[in-house]
């Protein structure tokens, strides 16, 4: 392995003899002194001391700081170096009449190397340009960095490898450490409005017998012991809503799914998903929530309910517009569904206005085609489109007046589909009917159909509330919240082909 070594990874190694050589520990066990403040919490301390000091010089303890070495300059007998931990940046002030020719001239000049982690023990002072310092009386190597750090002024701007090396992306793009510290506070918010309106967070299996709860190809693995296939989960529905049956009324979950299929910029095999269940409600009731909890995390993370995506200003204010599927396929792509009841007429209709639709492809996801291609696009602001066909929502209620249509909504922001919502089908009879039905018009080969899960339905019969049920990506709102237009900039280790194989490819 030698041999692929950089020249700099050469120097590196040879000052870790060296230190050792000396008698440092270049990844010491511990801190020679207890850390006592955070950069930003020394910068605050100092500062706070300068007002009270109304003008005269503060007085303020020694601090004991630490963090990755960004920048460092050498002037003789006096040195600058920039540390950074996870609350921000602080200037050292390295002297060599306070810190000893040693730890001068050998340790901070020499063997120090900009990317590792130091110690600094020192008073907090202003330089002659102003800078607030730590003034050294002590520095101690925590670990040394056997990898050059990327160059300052040109950071990591390759997306293929700031994807594949994000721990690299994270330490020299402040930017990117926001997107996620923003993402975990949006989580945040969401989990005070739930629990704030009285649901419970619950934990349902990751690996699961049977699959359900979407229209997905799901990912398959293997138990040795149980001798048992099973599936990572596409969903947490059907198993949440047993527990509508077992007497929780709210239930909430956020967690991992699993999907088999494509890759793009709002998709992932494994994403983090937001589902709840609630009894004695509808898909109106759900619309209201979900209004509702946006708003919340919105005034939360921005202090308002406007936000800017890619230049728009989007309003999550309530109330949000409502439009049925059919009037704004009318709207959007100037075909009324309802007067082709058939996937043939329905496929000879779209080819007429330039669709090319999938021939083999049954009625639902047609009239699901129009509204990828032609509706979501145009959803600027936060809109809920309602009634769904049967055939695409084998687990929403039908609606009273149409047996052909079910009582399922999906939100809309910056023209991306943001989540699915449906009142919940409570009878046992009519989802097992329906899912026995399911597996006819998607046939034996569809990976999306949908199985029968005799638990589930075991559980229905035993008597389910009403309910509505809600299922939200969370990595799309996370692109929404931090302005971003991929899912691979919001989550920490999106998925990426390995490295053997894109160059197969591109060979």
């Amino acid at each position: 392995m030698s041999e692929d070594r950089s020249p700099l990874d050469h120097v590196r190694r040879a000052k870790i003899e060296q230190l050792r050589a000396a008698g440092i520990d270049p990844y010491p066990p511990r801190l020679d002194f207890p850390r006592t403040h955070t950069t930003a919490e020394a910068l605050a301390e100092f500062e706070a001391a300068e007002a009270a000091a109304a003008g005269d010089p503060p007085t303020t303890p020694e601090v004991v700081v630490v963090g990755r070495m960004m920048s460092r300059r050498i002037m003789g007998k006096v040195g600058f170096a920039h540390i950074e931990d996870g609350s921000g940046r602080l200037q050292i002030f390295a002297r060599q009449e306070l810190l000893g020719p040693f730890l001068y001239d050998e340790l901070f000049k020499k063997l120090l190397d900009l990317g590792d982690f130091v110690l600094a023990r020192g008073p907090l002072v202003r330089t002659r340009t102003g800078e607030i310092s730590c003034e050294a009386r002590h520095i101690q190597l925590l670990a040394k960095s056997l990898e050059p750090m990327p160059d300052k002024w040109h950071g990591v701007k390759d997306v293929e490898t700031r994807y594949r090396r994000r721990y690299v992306d994270l330490m020299v793009n402040p930017e990117v450490r926001r997107v996620f510290e923003t993402r975990a506070r949006m989580v945040q918010a969401i989990r005070e409005y739930l629990d704030s309106n009285g649901f419970l967070e619950v934990e349902t299996p990751v690996l699961q017998p049977i699959y359900g709860g979407a229209a997905a190809r799901p990912f398959t693995t293997y138990h040795n012991q149980l001798k048992q296939e099973l599936y990572l989960r596409i969903s947490f529905e059907l198993y949440l809503k047993r527990l509508l049956v077992g007497g929780y009324e709210r239930v909430y979950e956020i967690g991992r799914d699993f999907r088999n299929e494509g890759v793009s910029f709002k998709h992932n095999p494994e994403f983090t998903q937001l589902e709840w269940y609630e009894a004695y409600t509808d898909y109106h009731g759900v619309m209201k929530r979900v209004e509702e909890m946006l708003a919340y995390v919105a005034q939360r993370l921005t202090g308002g309910t406007r936000i800017t995506y890619q230049g728009q200003v989007i309003d999550l204010a309530p109330p949000w517009r409502r439009v049925t599927l059919r009037d704004a396929i009318i709207q959007y792509a100037g075909i009324d569904y309802a007067q082709y009841p058939t996937a043939e007429a329905l496929a000879e209709a779209m080819r007429a206005r330039g669709h090319q639709p999938e021939t083999t492809t049954n009625r639902g996801k047609l009239i699901d085609s129009l509204l990828g291609t032609y509706v979501e696009p145009n959803l600027i602001q936060p809109t809920f489109v309602l009634d769904y066909p049967i055939e695409i929502s084998p687990l929403a209620k039908k609606k009273a007046d149409d047996p052909t249509t079910v009582e399922r909504f999906e939100y809309f922001i910056a023209g991306m589909e943001m989540g699915n919502a449906f009142t919940e089908l409570n009878d046992p009879l009519d989802q097992r009917a329906r899912m026995e039905w399911m597996q006819e018009i998607y046939g034996a080969g569809d990976e999306e159909r949908h199985p029968v899960d005799e638990d589930y339905l075991l559980a229905m019969s035993y008597g389910m509330p009403p309910n509505g049920g809600f299922g939200t990506g969370i990595d799309r709102l996370a692109m929404l919240f931090t302005d971003n237009t991929t899912i691979r900039d919001v989550l920490l280790f999106p998925h990426l082909r390995s490295l053997d194989r894109k160059e197969d490819e591109e060979a």
